[in-house]
């Protein structure tokens, strides 16, 4: 099984870019699974979805917690059946970098020793400024989706991405998946 892994704050194109590489790979023929996190079929993440709608710092820490309990979940569900082909995990390891900053590099590391890991792991990025601009359109706005937020969380993601690929998602979204697709087709080889 192929596992990749789509991570980036809120607004970078997360889910776009894993249904373009879902498509990529259907049209080789091949089975793939999308799992986007907080996912709605279960009960850690509809706590970590309604707790995102929230304000405070306790549904802060609640949705970080329902938010990893939802990963953890889905690991055991889809990736551990080892069924042939891709599951696209949204969403994933860099959950921990909405945890406190000193807690962030701990709960990495833990999660990093803890969890599948793969070649195939990419970090979308923006400015938050451009990342506003595509947030000011929605109709809800998560607990996170705040300039001050999205700056203190892209500093504390971007300094555990020593393994990833960073993506820059400022361009067009088929500039982007352009980006993506190279690197996807010299990992495949």
């Amino acid at each position: 099984m192929r596992l990749i892994i789509i991570d980036g704050l809120d607004a970078t194109g997360k889910d776009t870019h894993a249904k373009l590489i879902a498509k990529y790979y259907n049209q080789k023929g091949e089975h793939v699974i999308i799992r986007s996190h907080p996912a709605s079929d279960n009960y850690f993440g509809l706590k970590a979805k309604v707790a995102l709608l929230k304000k405070g710092t306790f549904n802060k820490l609640t949705a970080s917690v329902y938010y990893m309990f939802d990963v953890l979940r889905s690991i055991r569900k889809y990736y551990r059946s080892r069924q042939p082909g891709t599951i696209i995990m949204v969403r994933y390891l860099m959950g921990t970098a909405y945890l406190p900053k000193k807690l962030a590099p701990v709960g990495y590391t833990f999660f990093e020793h803890f969890v599948p890991t793969s070649p195939y792991m990419f970090f979308l990025d923006a400015p938050p400024e451009e990342l506003m601009k595509r947030i000011q359109g929605r109709d809800e706005r998560e607990i996170f989706e705040t300039y001050k937020d999205l700056v203190k969380v892209r500093n504390k993601a971007l300094a555990l991405t020593k393994h990833w690929y960073v993506i820059d998602t400022s361009s067009t979204i088929k500039q982007t998946f352009s980006s993506l697709l190279k690197i996807i087709k010299d990992l495949d080889g």
